[in-house]
């Protein structure tokens, strides 16, 4: 009827709207997926793209039109995203509590637990349970060639977002669905994974099984891709095979939004002199989960007036050793860690050490779960706090203002939090970050989910953070494409020949 491609139906759409609490996000969509065919769905953040993906489903209501699955049981559908890792986390968080108060703290939910809780009995050799449960055979190849044997055994609660985005993409795959949908599934992966993970996706689109991916960069679509859907505005523009679809004019309109016009300055304070004042220092860093060494022998300088880019593989201790110096994680106080002069441990408030640094990242992200609007969760950095629970003064409002406008996000100030896109929240939680102008600004992959206009302006912002005013960079990115020019220093992981991760100091220009 709407796709002219051989195969039966998997999935039919009849002009249907869907709802995320009161709001209609997206409406008159017809759209059918048929057996044989691999989709495409692109569009900017905020068009719609998760709730369309989510719809299918059964997460997002349909309030108007219909939605059939042909017989298609919703167990067999694999899906990984953003929120679903988000809602795994909050679970995690809200059984800490639970075990907390039975005394039984340590029994953390494993890796292992997760990818084998949604595998069907028959499929399975063994019982479903953590101890004794097998992956389909046809399954073990793909599950170790992202690496996920690795770490089956740790905590869910200290795996990386790369790993953990390894994890879903391995239990979506154990389900051996019908159908498979893959809401950004390269975010957060290093080079290595997001190939691997591109070769495993145009091996299993080979077959009758369709697949959806939803995504950002161009890179990342995988050749044997036979179809694509435009959205933009909640509304499907196009959609048809490949290369009609690209030849279109939706497709060149599609990222295009009204310029952002910047000042020439941010609001943030200006250069100070570079003092040579030692801002960060670490000896001998280590950190480990049970009787996993993550790193270990870690030296780590960082002086005034540099901003550094670190980078390594998935699991390689990124986002650990990032946590240690914001404040997030306990195993600073088993390390010589300093912070602005002062080590860790010594009897300072952790308040006092996030009041000088602002944060971006997919951990806080997930953490940050509230009801507010984007303007209020702006503020709510003045107060370093996840929620605003104060009132905020006229120059705190004016400076919140300041760079929602600069972001060119002004347009999400009165909308509430919890119910923008992925890449819309980055943004807000950017904006966040910046108000106070703090000491240190900690950017762990702040592209993620974003779209090419979005990364632009994020890019050219940090760039202008990193070289106009007196906030340092701590960046963390898996694309060299996107390290930020004011980068002054490297701080590499790379594997141990003993187990774990080492890390190297590099001045930029020093040839490797």
């Amino acid at each position: 009827m709407m796709e002219n491609a051989a195969g039966c139906p998997v999935v039919t759409l009849e002009n249907a709207a869907f709802r995320i609490r009161d709001q209609v996000v997206v409406s008159n969509i017809s759209w059918q997926i048929r057996s044989g065919q691999n989709w495409v769905v692109l569009g900017p953040n905020g068009a719609g793209k998760s709730t369309l993906v989510r719809a299918l489903i059964g997460d997002v209501p349909v309030v108007r039109g219909s939605l059939k699955r042909h017989g298609l049981p919703l167990e067999r559908i694999g899906f990984v995203s953003f929120e679903l890792q988000r809602d795994i986390s909050a679970a995690e968080e809200n059984l800490d509590h639970a075990r907390h108060f039975s005394g039984r703290p340590d029994d953390r939910t494993t890796a292992r637990q997760i990818l084998f809780s949604t595998i069907p009995r028959s499929l399975s050799r063994e019982e479903p349970d953590e101890e004794h449960a097998e992956l389909p055979p046809e399954f073990k190849d793909t599950i170790v060639r992202l690496g996920v044997d690795h770490f089956l055994d740790r905590p869910v609660a200290a795996l990386s977002t790369g790993q953990m985005r390894k994890l879903l993409i391995a239990r979506a795959l154990a389900k051996s669905p019908k159908l498979l949908i893959l809401d950004e599934p390269f975010d957060g992966l290093d080079l290595d994974s997001r190939r691997l993970l591109l070769d495993a996706l145009e091996k299993f689109m080979d077959g009758k099984v369709p697949v959806v991916v939803v995504g950002h960069r161009m890179e990342e679509i995988p050749k044997n891709a036979t179809h694509v859907a435009l959205l933009k505005n909640g509304r499907m523009v196009a959609r048809g095979e490949r290369d009609k679809v690209f030849a279109s004019p939706e497709w060149s309109k599609l990222f295009r939004k009204e310029a952002v016009v910047s000042p020439n300055e941010l609001p943030a304070g200006t250069n100070v002199e570079n003092n040579g004042e030692e801002i960060i220092r670490l000896v001998g860093g280590r950190a480990r989960y049970g009787d996993v060494i993550v790193f270990q022998d870690v030296d780590w300088t960082v002086r005034r007036g540099e901003n550094w880019t670190i980078s390594g593989p998935n699991g390689a201790g990124k986002s650990t050793l990032l946590t240690m110096i914001s404040a997030d994680n306990p195993q600073a106080y088993a390390n010589r860690l300093l912070i602005f002069g002062k080590p860790r441990g010594s009897g300072e408030s952790i308040w006092d050490i996030k009041r000088r640094i602002g944060v971006v990242s997919s951990e806080f992200q997930v953490r940050y779960r509230k009801t507010i609007t984007a303007f209020e969760t702006i503020l709510s950095g003045f107060f370093d706090s996840v929620g605003l629970y104060r009132t905020a003064n006229r120059r705190q409002r004016e400076a919140a203002a300041q760079w929602a406008d600069y972001l060119g996000i002004n347009g999400l100030r009165n909308r509430q939090f919890d119910r923008l896109s992925h890449g819309e929240q980055r943004m807000v939680l950017l904006a966040r970050s910046m108000v106070k102008n703090p000491d240190l600004l900690i950017l762990d992959e702040p592209c993620q989910g974003l779209d090419m206009a979005n990364r632009a302006v994020v890019l050219g912002t940090i760039d202008r953070i990193g070289s106009q005013t007196d906030t340092q960079l701590l960046y963390v990115t898996h694309h060299p494409e996107e390290i930020p020019s004011c980068t002054t220093h490297l701080l590499v992981f790379e594997p141990r020949t003993t187990g774990g991760f080492k890390a190297r100091s590099l001045p930029i220009g020093s040839g490797s």
